[in-house]
């Protein structure tokens, strides 16, 4: 199996790049928040579960979380691999990230850092701001995103960075430019 985790700060298109990243691998998009979304709208035990944490206010497990992830690593077992956006966020999930690929006989192969400078980014959310109505991309609210975003990532960079699986991609100037560097990066 081929599996990557992409990492970017908001606004750095890892969502965009994470699809097309499947679309060309034929990889299971996994975003932890997709995932958490259907298990809810879906009632699983795992949904129903997720959905009282998260109406008290409170954030889904980690344990939880690497169940549901087990659970749809089971139930797409015939696909090529997978690329996890938005997981892990902390180096106590990546632990448990590694541990689950070990369950299943697996890996992961690559952590794909998108490298973009905070200006770029707030450039980025502003305008996207101004393009989709979102409110939450207000300047208060990207500094915030961003803070929290480097407090939680810089230790993941350097847990796989230890294990040589981190790979560093500029992270501007065209899509269809970033995709092709971080193509260019896989080993055959």
């Amino acid at each position: 199996m081929f599996n990557l985790i992409l990492f970017g700060p908001p606004g750095s298109g890892k969502g965009t790049q994470s699809i097309k990243i499947a679309e060309k691998y034929y990889l299971k998009h996994i975003s932890t928040g997709d995932i958490l979304r259907n298990e809810v709208k879906e009632q699983t035990v795992l949904g129903k579960e997720a959905q009282s944490i998260i109406n008290n206010g409170a954030l889904v497990l980690d344990e939880l979380l690497i169940q549901i992830l087990h659970s749809v690593i089971e139930n797409n077992r015939g696909v090529t691999g997978f690329i996890f956006d938005g997981f892990p966020r902390t180096t106590v999930q990546a632990d448990a990230l590694d541990q689950l690929m070990l369950k299943v006989n697996s890996a992961i192969n690559y952590v794909i850092s998108l490298e973009v400078d905070d200006d770029d980014v707030k450039k980025r959310l502003l305008k996207r701001a101004d393009i989709e109505g979102r409110k939450d991309d207000n300047e208060t609210t990207i500094n915030n995103r961003l803070d929290v975003y480097k407090s939680q990532t810089s230790p993941l960079l350097n847990y796989y960075d230890k294990q040589d699986k981190l790979v560093k991609v500029e992270g501007t100037g065209s899509i269809d430019d970033i995709f092709e560097s971080i193509c260019g990066k896989f080993k055959d």
